[in-house]
Parts: C-alpha cells; structure tokens; sequence
C-alpha cells in the first residue's frame, strides 16, 4: 500500500489534522499522546485530509473522530468494525481508522471485531487498553486483572481476563503489533507500518487511566521497571533486554525462558524474531509472555500479506458484470422470482 499511500515530509503538518473541537479527556490521560501521534502520523503520508475516515464506538477514546479533521463517525457500542468494513467495501479509495477500547471492543463489540479481522479487510484497528471501563466511571472490563476491586467488582473479579493480541492472531489478523501511550516516538513507528500495511492492522495500545485505573502498567512501563520489563521487538534480531542488554530470550521445549545474553553461551539457540512467519504460533508465543514471569514484547508481532476481503470482493464484482452485464435494478425488482401471497 506504499505506492499507494506515500510517505512525504509535505504538504501537510499535525497542525492540519488537529480540529477546532475542545478535547475533552481527563488531565493526563493517555488519549492525548495517542491522538498526537495520530496527527503527527497523518501529515507524514501524501493523502488528503478527506480520504481519512476515523469510526469509533463508545468509549472516552472513541471522542476520537471529534478530534481529527477528516472525515468521522461516532457510531455505537461495539459497533465501529461493522460500520467500518461496510464502507470500505464501497469505496476503496479511503484510509480508515477504527478507534476502540477494551470494553467496546472486547466486550459488546468482541463479535464485530472477530469478523472484521478474519476477513482482512483493509482497516487500522486501535484498541486502546486501560483495563477498566472509564466512560462510565470504574466498572471492571474484559481485560480487568482477576480479583480487580471495581464498582461493580467490589470483592473481586471472578472474570479471567482477555489477551486482546490473542483475539486477533486466532482470528489471523495479517499485521499484530503493540505500543504504549508514554512512548510516541514507538507509536508513531507502529501507526506508519500499520498505515502502510495492506490489509487489517490490529495494535493494541496499553493506556493509563489516570481517574479510575491509575498506574495499572506502571509495574511494566515506568521508568523505573521498563528496561528489565519490557522488549522492543526487532525483525530478524535476538530478543535482547535489560538495562546493559544483558538478557535475552531463548525456547526451552516449547517456553521462552530468560538467559543472560552477555555470557559466552552459544547465542545460535536464542530467539530470533520473525514477524513474517505464516503461522500465527511464534505470535501467539509472544502473546503469552507476560510480567511478572517474564518480559512483555512491544512491537510488530506480525506483518504478512494475504489477499483483503475488499479487493476479492471487488473481483467477484468485476467477473460478474463480464459474464452478465451491468445489473438493473428495476429488472431485478420486477423479474419473474416473484410470488403472491394470499389472504
């Protein structure tokens, strides 16, 4: 999709897609970096501003269409997939966004959004994951930590939790990637090879709620704990962390373990990440590696090419007014497949 979306440092600036609404979201909530780097990411790409189309759910990030100058819908709970694959199907021209959260869209909009990734039709997917219910002030969400005391948890979550990334590697999305809202510079990178990625992207972005769920990453992602927590993932090199590089990550059986990366151990058996692998197993591997057992992966999980349901569709479409002519609709209306039905 380079070719067709390409990058250029002109004509446009973040300025251009910022819009003359108020953002309203809590003082230092995450959804301000995340809309920035939005922004900033846009006016990197040759595309003009009403090609782009951000769809959004319910949710406080899905205030997102509001805030972009281009084109916008703020549909309902669950719901923006749905709406998204419909006009992606009817204009292939576009650049869309779907704007979600862990509760719109893991929990009434789980259905909508398993479907629009298995087809891999041509979409960004960002869920924005705080683990909690924000809009709606502090209920437990499907990412919610078991024994999460809530509003409507007061004793406890009983619900296990939801890995949002293995959503989308069972449902074979085609690009799989992670990012955080305390580190644009990463985000930014993930936002261009998903804009570039033909097909669906799904990045799951971790979010502090600073009202109802302050700090829930802060064990992973604090400046304090994130170079000994968490791995930035690059294709083709070792799993490397640690605060002088000194760990990495290599396969015992079928489980990553830690080692220390600066010994004289034979550096052939460590993992080596393959975002293009075929099968969605080395993935879902990643998926599983989780604090306190072990390092959390940021990055491009996943990065392959497979036809979209767009342009297949689009096929058919074509083979079928070769082999039938353009359709009439009137005929259609009033051809002989009809019957009467009588009292």
């Amino acid at each position: 999709m380079s070719d067709v979306f390409p990058t250029s440092p002109a004509p446009y600036t973040k300025d251009d897609f910022v819009s003359d609404q108020e953002v309203r979201w809590c003082p230092g909530c995450g959804d301000y970096a995340i809309l920035a780097v939005a922004q900033r990411t846009l006016a990197k790409f040759e595309i003009p501003r009403e090609r782009h189309v951000f769809i959004s759910g319910i949710g406080c990030s899905s205030r997102f269409p509001y805030y972009m100058n281009t084109y916008g819908f703020h549909t309902i709970h669950g719901r923006a997939p749905t709406i998204a694959s419909g006009l992606r199907c009817v204009n292939p021209d576009l650049s869309i966004w779907i704007i979600t959260g862990d509760g719109d869209g893991l929990s009434i909009g789980g259905n909508h959004l398993v479907h629009c990734i298995r087809r891999n039709i041509n979409v960004n997917i960002l869920l924005v994951n705080n683990q909690i219910y924000g809009l709606t002030k502090g209920q437990y969400s499907p990412t919610s930590a078991i024994g999460k005391v809530t509003k409507s948890t007061p004793s406890g979550s009983i619900d296990y939790p939801i890995n949002a990334l293995c959503i989308a590697i069972a449902s074979e999305a085609t690009f799989i990637a992670r990012t955080l809202d305390t580190d644009p510079k990463h985000m930014g990178y993930v936002f261009e090879r998903a804009m570039a990625h033909k097909g669906v992207s799904f990045i799951e972005i971790y979010q502090n709620c600073v009202i109802f769920n302050d700090k829930t990453f802060a064990p992973i992602t604090s400046r304090e704990t994130r170079e000994d927590r968490m791995i930035y993932l690059e294709d083709n090199k070792p799993l490397v962390f640690g605060k002088k590089q000194e760990k990495a990550i290599r396969l015992n059986g079928l489980e990553p373990e830690v080692v220390d990366y600066q010994s004289d151990m034979d550096h052939s058996k460590l993992l080596i990440h393959n975002e293009k692998s075929d099968s969605p197993h080395y993935a879902y591997l990643l998926s599983q590696m989780m604090h306190p057992e072990m390092p959390v992966p940021f990055g491009v999980f996943r990065a392959i090419e497979k036809p979209t349901y767009d342009d297949m569709m689009d096929g058919q479409i074509q083979d079928a007014v070769q082999a039938k002519g353009t359709g009439d609709l009137t005929k259609l209306i009033y051809g002989s497949s009809t019957w009467k039905v009588d009292a």
